[in-house]
């Protein structure tokens, strides 16, 4: 059975700096919501931590060390996180930083990391700053950034412009990094696609508004023919939920490629979500259909009961690049050694298609892999949801990352 110790919230249990040594353990310090329209994430988070940390720790461990992960409910709280973080270095001598939903909360971790000299293994977060604006050698992203995509959605718009013959789009995303991180980079990828186009509206609303009427009312005035949607977790439910009396989705089309196509939107409307609205996400429980995916869909719906979120297979990503990290250097605690392996790091994960295996670009620190963008359409192979997404649209991962121009101007900041 996997050891963790839950903190904060949850027990508080400390281990001391001897005891893990002795143990031989990697000891990992995880920072997750629990609680609120971010909650989902979390507990899908430490579940997949606890998949991937057992499979681990059943075969033996890495290089003589058993996985051990303290979980803390970060409230999606910047400044709380930054203590939280703070005590897991000073006090639980924790040898990595692990996880974090919230873009807010990475930014104000990263910088822990840095001044502490910690990896810090970010599994979710996805603004692009971290790796790109705000970079620093101890940070590394296992999951896709909004900047990859955003170059995804701006080619699905580019082939969708010549079907359907599109010209005014707007945009609606929280008012953070992460939101106008989605902009400015769907902004920078259309422009160097060749897209033309028309911004008819930009609305910013804060994360986790609970009454989303006004801006529903003001996209109609504005009637763009595209409405791309910066969301995630609950305030994607809410926002689709409240527009849908107002007809919105008959007016417009509705297209969401970073968190959108998550399953937790699925399986929270059933038959009340739209068809035919245009999403993609950082995991798929239905694509790529590889025994990969299919088992480790399968095995977290065993260990829960529910299907997985997004979130989940980041944070597994997290543990299988921590571990890959170990064996290479041979121990957990030469940051040095252990960042140049990471920098090759190259691990093939559920949400690989056959053919490509995901790997880290040493320039960044941000993983490479390919997107699927797909449209709701009925499906009730994986319940309480019965419209999944299909009819995909694969982006190759090459085309998806920054370029060196993009990534050069951005550090000049």
């Amino acid at each position: 059975m996997l050891s963790i110790c839950l903190v904060a919230v949850f027990s508080i249990a400390t281990v001391s700096n001897s005891f893990a040594a002795k143990k031989k353990e990697i000891l990992i310090g995880a920072m997750y919501p629990m609680t609120g329209r971010a909650g989902l994430y979390g507990k899908d988070s430490v579940a997949a931590v606890e998949m991937a940390v057992d499979e681990i720790n059943s075969k033996g461990g890495v290089a003589g060390y058993k996985l051990n992960v303290l979980f803390t409910d970060s409230k999606v709280n910047p400044a709380y996180a930054v203590r939280i973080a703070k005590r897991y270095i000073l006090e639980d001598k924790v040898n990595f930083i692990f996880g974090v939903v919230s873009s807010g909360v990475g930014l104000a971790v990263t910088q822990v990391s840095k001044k502490f000299k910690k990896i810090f293994i970010g599994t979710d977060h996805a603004s692009t700053r971290l790796t790109v604006d705000n970079f620093q050698p101890y940070y590394f992203r296992v999951s896709n950034n909004t900047f990859q995509s955003m170059a995804a959605g701006a080619l699905y718009l580019k082939d969708l412009q010549k079907e359907k013959g599109w010209k005014t789009i707007a945009f609606i995303g929280p008012d953070y990094a992460y939101g106008h991180s989605q902009w400015d980079e769907l902004q920078y990828n259309l422009k160097r696609f060749g897209v033309k186009y028309k911004v008819v509206g930009v609305y910013w609303p804060k994360i986790y508004t609970p009454d989303y009427t006004s801006y529903i009312t003001s996209i109609i005035k504005d009637k763009p023919d595209v409405l791309v949607a910066g969301f995630w977790g609950g305030d994607t439910v809410a926002f689709i939920k409240q527009a849908i009396p107002y007809g919105l989705f008959k007016k417009m089309i509705y297209f969401h490629p970073d968190a959108g196509g998550n399953y937790e939107l699925m399986s929270a409307m059933g038959n009340e979500l739209p068809l035919g609205l245009i999403l993609s996400a950082r995991h798929h429980n239905n694509w790529p259909k590889t025994k990969l995916n299919k088992e480790f869909v399968n095995k977290f719906h065993k260990l829960t009961g529910r299907y997985p979120s997004y979130a989940a297979e980041g944070a597994y990503a997290g543990i299988y690049a921590i571990a890959y990290a170990v064996k290479k250097v041979g121990n957990p605690t030469d940051t040095d050694k252990l960042i140049k392996a990471l920098e090759g790091l190259k691990i093939k994960l559920p949400e690989d298609p056959e053919g490509f295996t995901s790997y880290m670009r040493p320039e960044t620190h941000q993983i490479v892999q390919m997107q699927a963008i797909g449209v709701t359409v009925p499906n009730k192979n994986y319940p309480p949801a019965t419209r999944m997404l299909g009819k995909w649209k694969v982006y190759k991962a090459e085309d998806l990352i920054p370029p060196e121009s993009y990534i050069k101007q951005h550090r000049k900041k």
